[in-house]
């Protein structure tokens, strides 16, 4: 596992438009099809790395919580799997089944989303406005694997609950840190 922090795209970018197929339903999704009007949180995520496994419970409640309140969630495994079978679609699967998962799972086999998203780590996020700009990237939180931080979303809730209040997310953000997104022939991918 290599540590590595998100790249923090910049803020006001546009959402670039993708489409992926879901690992749970098979069927290919789009972003246009997904977007929330009020906002859409994207997360760059896989089924092994320890910081995703730390964050996954709260991530659920926090998914669940907001899109009551009108905001979608979508998730992205890009990960190698020949390297990394653990995040194969059919695990994919079986992790947002056992978890009942309420976002699609998608998963992004070419790493071309990855990459055009610019997302270097898992878990890495991004929150897009109404209109699709980004208007927060970063953190989930400050807790992590062995620190003594509470898991509680507290970043992405900042910046959920002020797109709901209706006012702009602060710009001082911190980068996500987790393990590096496992590129395809990358030798330095543990």
């Amino acid at each position: 596992m290599a540590l590595t922090e998100s790249t923090m795209l910049p803020l006001g970018t546009q959402a670039p438009q993708f489409e992926l197929p879901d690992a749970v339903s098979g069927i290919d999704i789009s972003l246009e099809a997904m977007r929330s009007d009020v906002a859409t949180v994207i997360v760059f995520m896989c089924n092994h790395c320890p910081y995703v496994i730390h964050i996954l419970p709260e991530l659920l409640n926090v998914a669940r919580e907001y899109q009551y309140k009108g905001i979608n969630f979508i998730a992205i495994s890009a990960n190698d799997i020949k390297e990394h079978p653990a995040d194969a679609p059919d695990k994919m699967k079986s992790l947002a089944g056992e978890n009942n998962f309420p976002f699609p799972y998608l998963f992004d086999e070419t790493q071309e989303v990855a990459k055009i998203y610019k997302a270097a780590c898992t878990p890495d996020f991004f929150v897009f406005d109404g209109d699709l700009k980004c208007v927060y990237r970063g953190r989930f939180d400050g807790s992590s694997p062995g620190n003594a931080e509470p898991l509680t979303g507290e970043d992405i809730r900042h910046a959920l609950d002020a797109i709901l209040a209706g006012k702009a997310v602060d710009s001082e953000q911190s980068p996500s840190i987790g393990c590096n997104i496992k590129w395809k022939n990358d030798s330095s991918s543990a």
